[in-house]
């Protein structure tokens, strides 16, 4: 072993730039799959192929579900997996190929029956959210095993996000600005079928290339990963090691949160589209600078995410983000339905609006950046718990709340759009002004409500930096009197 391969050398290297560059790279394309999910699937199943807005909704949120089962699998899998590549590579390699496969297929659908059409969907929707899973989750696990100081996780989770929202905001641009433009048999270039093909095929091609650069780039730092002691167990053991490590405070606040925040973060970008076409009546090109707005929030989430959770903890500056940036996204809404904001014709609407998208969006990526460094914590408590390093089942509850935040964002959505009648097939302007009033109306206090209850949830987070480092002191104390065949 060369000194630059040597344990120290290695551990060394974690911080640097290079490293959180190839680390967050991989999630473009969780970024990508994200995106598509939360902002432009149910438009283009209901308004393109036809089909009713609850069932679609219904039908995303049942392949949702099949995720609580497999991905808390997937993340124990993980971390009981043993290879001459480690825990985690060998899935981020085989789940390249699946991804983009799958998500092209999202996208290029045939032209069958309603009913065959819906089971299409559900079946691919379940597919798709599978293989990114092989990927997602032990992606996210290479946090804590990468460091364990309590700063540099929350930098990893910077990058990771940053990529994760360039990857998926890219491809919204790119749809709405090159895909989804307006033809001569598209006059609204929203509802372009050919357009949403081509973007599957881009799309596809990135998310591929993501998850192999990612995992080639990290791949030097198997050898100082986790290495956890092989074990047989039973199949009722590993029922039992699984509901032993989930029960653990920390954890399901996070989980109760995320479920929460999921849930408002995606009925937010599932409506955004609509709001976007039929409240605000913007065109795509329109949209499409609106959608820079949210460019500027990721990166500025990038630059204030750090120095928040460094002067008021990871837990407060979470709850203190994610409250201003709920504020500040819901008024220019209220505003407009008091009277008293820009009408649509007005040239200052799209400026006024992509302040306001900035600045919000800031505050809650922010927000979300703090939350994942706080899941990286709970792996030490859970340690010194249960005796057992369960990276892959805690980012296997994170990465369900991820994809929570389009199944239960879409499901909720749709039921939105059907409670109001908001009628298939609509042109802009042409809309009953009273149902466009009512989407808002019922709008709002759904976000309020659901971002209320994962502020209250998270502000109970037990954990901050002067309990981190103690679990740190305590598991040091427990190895120094452990037997040197039963390290890890």
């Amino acid at each position: 072993m060369d000194a630059q391969s040597s344990p120290e050398a290695l551990q060394r290297d974690v911080g640097s730039l290079r490293t959180k560059l190839f680390y967050g790279f991989g999630s473009i394309a969780f970024g990508i799959k994200d995106n598509g999910f939360q902002t432009i699937l149910l438009l283009f199943y209901n308004q393109v192929m036809h089909l009713p807005s609850q069932l679609v909704g219904l039908v995303l949120f049942s392949a949702l579900c099949i995720d609580a089962v497999f991905d808390p699998i997937i993340g124990q899998f993980s971390d009981n997996l043993h290879t001459r590549w480690g825990r985690r590579h060998p899935l981020l390699y085989l789940s390249a190929l699946p991804v983009a496969i799958s998500y092209l297929l999202l996208w290029n659908p045939p032209h069958w029956s309603q009913g065959a059409l819906l089971i299409y969907l559900f079946i691919v929707a379940v597919v798709v959210r599978t293989f990114i899973s092989f990927y997602e989750i032990p992606s996210s696990a290479l946090n804590p095993e990468l460091t364990d100081n309590y700063d540099q996780r929350t930098a990893l989770s910077a990058y990771r996000t940053f990529f994760g929202w360039t990857g998926g905001m890219t491809m919204y641009l790119l749809a709405l600005g090159v895909f989804l433009r307006p033809a001569a048999a598209h006059k609204v270039g929203q509802l372009n079928e050919t357009g949403y093909a081509h973007y599957g095929i881009l799309a596809a091609v990135l998310m591929f290339a993501a998850i192999l650069i990612s995992a080639a780039g990290t791949h030097k730092f198997i050898p100082i990963l986790r290495k956890p002691p092989a074990r047989a167990p039973s199949l009722w053991e590993y029922a039992k090691q699984m509901w032993e490590t989930a029960y653990n405070r920390a954890f399901l606040i996070l989980m109760l949160a995320q479920i929460a925040f999921g849930a408002a973060t995606g009925l937010v970008f599932a409506m955004a589209i609509y709001l976007g076409t039929y409240f605000w009546e913007l065109t795509s090109a329109k949209i499409v600078i609106l959608g820079f707005g949210t460019v500027v929030a990721f990166v500025l989430a990038f630059v204030i995410a750090l120095p928040v959770a460094k002067r008021l903890g990871k837990r407060i500056g979470a709850v203190t983000l994610f409250a201003a940036g709920l504020f500040i996204s819901i008024f220019p809404i209220m505003l407009r339905l008091f009277g008293v904001f820009w009408t649509n014709a007005s040239p200052w609407l799209v400026p006024t609006l992509f302040v306001f998208a900035a600045i919000s969006g800031a505050m809650t990526i922010g927000s979300s950046i703090l939350m994942t460094a706080m899941l990286a914590d709970v792996v030490e408590d859970s340690e010194l718990k249960t005796k057992r390093r369960s990276e892959g089942l805690f980012f296997a509850g994170s990465s369900f709340m991820a994809k929570a935040v389009s199944g239960l964002g879409i499901l909720l959505s749709s039921l939105l759009l059907w409670l109001v009648g908001f009628p298939s097939n609509a042109m802009p302007g042409h809309v009953d002004p009273t149902v466009i009033r009512n989407m808002a109306l019922v709008y709002l206090p759904s976000v309020v409500l659901l971002y209320g209850i994962g502020i209250t949830v998270i502000s109970r987070f037990p954990i901050d930096r002067k309990d981190h480092e103690e679990n740190l002191r305590k598991l040091a104390a427990e190895a120094a009197y452990m037997p040197a065949s039963e390290h890890p």
